[in-house]
Order: C-alpha cells, then structure tokens, then sequence
C-alpha cells in the first residue's frame, strides 16, 4: 500500500459529488512529513527520484528520497548542533537552491518551526521579521546583498543568535556545506523533545498591504492538506515531473514543489534562477525535461501565450494549473487553442490549502475558480452576514466548526484579537469576495475593500481588469475606486502598456473605455485611465491597489 492509499479514506471517484461527499484525510497520531514521508519512501523506494534541480548556469543535480534522508538526517545533525530544537524558530532565505528541501525537512525532524522568506527582504524587513517571531537563526543564500541586510538586521535583533551561509565563507557566518559534512550521527527527537500534530511546524509572514504583514502557523498535519492540491489538482502521478513556479519564500512554493507532490511519490523540478522572469527559458525547461504537468500564477500565462510555441515540443506536458492571482478568460482560451491544455484554477490562501478548484470531473468554465474542495465547507455572506443566493457577491467564508480542513492554519502568532477578527463563531472569512453561479462555480470578484460602489452597482475589481486584459495594448492594469461627488466612486484604471503602444495618448485611452463598453455592462467602465511604467506591489507581487487609493485622497 503506497503513503498516499495509507494516508486517504480512497482515491478514486466517480464525479466531484463523489469526491466532495467521500475523500478525506486519514491524520496519524503524531504525524511528521519527515520521518512518515521522506524517510518512509527512502527506506521503501530508496531509488525513486524526488528531486531534480537545475539552474540558469547550466548546473544540475538529482536527488533520490534516500539522498534527500541522508541530507536532511546531516542537516538535522547540523541545526541541532547550533542549538536549535523543538519550538525554535528559524528563518531560511534560500531562492530556489536544493539546500532549502534539506533544511525544511530537517527542521521538521526536529520539531523546529520553519520560516520561509524572500531574498527581497531590505535590513528594515528582517528587523521586524526577527522580532515579531523571535527567529534564533537565518539560513541564507551567499548574495551579497541579502547577507548585508541579514548582517545589518542581526544588530538590533536581539534573539537572533545565529547566522549560517550556503556557498562561500564569510566572516561572522557558519558554512551549511560544511556543517552537514562534519555533522554528528542525526538523533531523532524523542518523549517531550518530538514533535507532536498541534505544534507549529511552518509560519509565513503574509503580505502587508495596509498593515505589518500577519504571522500564519500551520501545524505539523498541514502537508496533509496539499494531498488534494497535488494529487486532484495538479494531477501529479508517480514517474511524473511536476513544475511549480515558485520561490522557496512563499506558500506557493510547498504548495507544489514539496508536501503533496512527494506524498503522491512524483519528483518535483526545480529552476533555480535570479535574472528576470523569461518565458523562453520556461518553456525550454519545459521541453527539456519533459514537465509532466505545471503549475504557475496568471501573469506567467499571459507572457508564454506571446512566444511562438510552435517552437518548442511540449507534448510531455499533460495538465496545467494556475493560482495565485485571479485568471482572465482571455488568457484561458489563448493557452487552450495553442496547447489543447484547459487552465485548471483554484483558489486559497496562505492561511489555508486549496479551497476551490477545477477537478477533472468538472466542466471548465474559463475564469472561474472552481467549486469547494473536501472537508472546505464554502458559502457567500453579505456584509449583513447573509448567506448569498445564487449571482450575488459576497465575502468567501469558511465553516470550521463543524469540519475544520486539514492545513487549515492554527492562528496568527502572538496576535489572538486578528484572529478572533476573521475567526467568528465557528466561520473563517477569508476577506475575499466572489459570486457563484448556478452550477454551484465560484467566480472572483476582489478583496472586500477593493469592491467599488458606483451609481448603486457595486463594481468588482478583477471583472473590469479582467475585460481590460483583452485590449492589445494592456500589458498589466489595476482597476480602483476614485471619489465623485455625483457617483460616489468612479472607476479608474491604471494601465502598464504593451511596448509598441507606449506612452500612449488620450485616443488610445478612449480607445480603451469603447472596448470595455462594448465588451461588458457599460457601468463599468472605466471613466478615469492613467498609463504608468509599472504597478506598486508587494514583494510577493501582489498590487497595492492602496497606494493607488491613497492617491486620489
């Protein structure tokens, strides 16, 4: 019996009813995705290949499950000979390198809690980072920059004890490689040293885009949750080769490219690059190595559908996925006609796993999310806390009192009144609003406070960027709310212009509002457009729609 039928109530299914009335999760007592995954398939399967690594010099690696026990055993050794156990809190700034699967694994093992963080993190970043969580010591890349930010955060962190570098020595920093060589034999933990299912394993800084960003911790049963996310979703399979575009810094990245793909015994591809996104580099990647399925956000999409795929052999690539960002039915059908591949999209959070999703079962219906996953107890409330018919928008909430879904997150450390904000008798709201439609699909519409109001109609954000996004000449956009004395909010739209059309003139911008006139329900076009070089966002990426706000005031 492989882990993913040990771990599961079944795995075939007969339609999405079937699948969202019988799939569950079975969690083991004291379960640990290092020692009940990782190791089990190394001593099970010891060749099988879990890993293979690449990156834009050309360099390449693979790494079977018994290679990757061996480096996460040397490199638990390793963190526990720094001082580092159970409840200890560790930063790992890691880009896309291999060392990163070897720590967060052994952190695991140890019953530490792992912090993944972008190398885009500036010194005042990390100060509060540190702080917040009282991280004891940062794992990071060599970059110079990175390690000169960590260097200087360290000064006014006074919990952080340790600095460890991957690559080149440096003064005040202990050497990973070196480290894991001259390791001790690896202990694993046990009585009240082991970790047990309600410790916190993994905790994500979200992005702040009003305020600090929250802390999320996810207990050691949140790999289990991504069963559905790899296996239905991404459909990997066993022999497969998964892509997720990801940096280790963000959910997205265990979310493809380690739980629930491994649990699924199907090896995850990993490019690791630090020079601007290329799309042909993608797609020769793809072609390459024979990507059995991929997994990236709209934005990547909306740039492959520009290349000539004709160019490239991508007949190894069986099922796509998108997340991350909301997908335009323009994109959709652009990648379809040239791939014959339909966009599967789903939709979730850092504080969550899969919520919604396009499974197999379903009809794709271009730029919907997708319908509930299991154990996801999904419905619609109006601001009045009213469960919402059919075609109206509403807040995405979930009920987690009666079923809570497994890596459902735990809470926000050392802040209990957020918490109890989105977490209210019994029901998660996730800040997200959306509407569904008769068949039961989800469709997004925007945050809540990026909702327009507009002459009575309240306009969503991403239906008008949506629109917007088929015109030629957009190449990016965010769509906001402007005051106006007779309307109360008009809607603007802030254009970043494909290159042949730049800077652009008020023709080409009335050009613009005639085509989402025509297109869709004229209220919602956009009376005000602004053509700009680029978009404020987040070091996630996310737009700060916000900043723009602010403007206006």
């Amino acid at each position: 019996m492989s882990i993913l039928e040990k771990l599961t109530t079944k795995l075939d299914f007969t339609s999405y009813e079937d699948f969202s009335k019988n799939f569950r999760v079975k969690v083991p007592e004291n379960f640990n995705f290092g020692y009940d995954v990782v190791d089990a398939l190394a001593q099970e399967q010891p060749d099988l290949k879990a890993m293979v690594w690449t990156n834009e010099d050309g360099d390449f690696r693979e790494f079977t499950f018994a290679e990757v026990k061996k480096y996460s055993d040397k490199t638990a050794a390793f963190f526990s000979s720094l001082g580092i156990g159970k409840g200890d809190m560790v930063t790992l700034i890691l880009k896309r390198r291999y060392e990163f699967w070897f720590s967060i694994i052994a952190l695991h093992k140890l019953g530490a809690i792992c912090i993944p963080a972008t190398h885009m993190l500036t010194s005042e970043d990390l100060i509060y980072r540190n702080n917040a969580a009282s991280v004891k010591m940062i794992v990071s890349v060599d970059t110079e920059d990175v390690v000169k930010n960590i260097e200087l955060s360290k000064k006014e962190s006074p919990t952080l004890e340790t600095l460890v570098i991957c690559g080149k020595e440096r003064d005040g920093w202990i050497n990973f490689n070196k480290g894991i060589e001259n390791a001790p034999p690896f202990k694993r933990p046990t009585g009240k040293d082991a970790s047990e299912n309600s410790d916190v394993s993994l905790l994500y800084f979200t992005s702040g885009t009003t305020s600090h960003p929250k802390m999320v911790t996810h207990d050691f049963t949140y790999p289990l949750g991504h069963i559905v996310t790899a296996h239905f979703w991404h459909r990997v399979k066993k022999g497969g080769l998964h892509f997720t575009v990801a940096d280790t810094g963000w959910g997205k990245a265990v979310w493809g490219k380690l739980y629930g793909q491994w649990i699924s015994e199907c090896t995850v591809f990993i490019y690791d690059y630090s020079s601007k996104f290329n799309p042909v580099l993608l797609l020769e990647m793809i072609e390459k190595y024979k990507i059995t399925s991929f997994c990236a956000p709209p934005t990547i999409y909306r740039f492959i559908i520009r290349e000539d795929l004709s160019k490239y052999d991508l007949s190894a690539l069986e099922h796509c996925t998108t997340a991350g960002e909301p997908l335009s039915e323009e994109v959709y059908n652009a990648f379809h006609k040239l791939t014959g591949l339909k966009l599967a999209e789903g939709f979730g959070q850092t504080e969550t796993t899969l919520s919604l999703a396009n499974y197999k079962w379903m009809d794709m219906r271009p730029g919907s999310m997708g319908k509930p996953s299991p154990s996801y107890q999904v419905s619609l409330l109006s601001p009045d806390n009213v469960v919402c018919e059919d075609g109206e928008i509403g807040e995405i909430v979930i009920n987690v009192e009666q079923e809570r879904p497994s890596g459902l997150f735990t809470g926000y450390y050392r802040d209990e009144k957020r918490f109890k904000e989105v977490v209210i008798d019994g029901i998660y709201h996730t800040g997200d609003m959306a509407w569904r439609d008769e068949a039961g699909y989800y469709w997004f519409v925007g945050r809540s406070d990026d909702v327009i109001k507009c002459s009575g109609y309240r306009i969503g954000t991403f239906e008008v960027e949506s629109v917007l996004m088929g015109h030629p000449a957009v190449v990016e956009c965010a769509v906001t709310g402007v005051p106006d004395e007779v309307r109360g909010q008009v809607v603007k739209a802030t254009i970043v212009l494909a290159k042949e059309y730049k800077p652009g003139n008020e023709e080409l911008a009335e050009d613009i509002k005639r085509y989402v006139k025509k297109v869709t329900a004229p209220y919602k076009y956009p009376r005000i457009i602004e053509f700009a070089n680029e978009l404020p966002k987040t070091i996630s990426g996310k737009i700060r729609r916000i900043e723009l706000r602010e403007k206006e005031k």
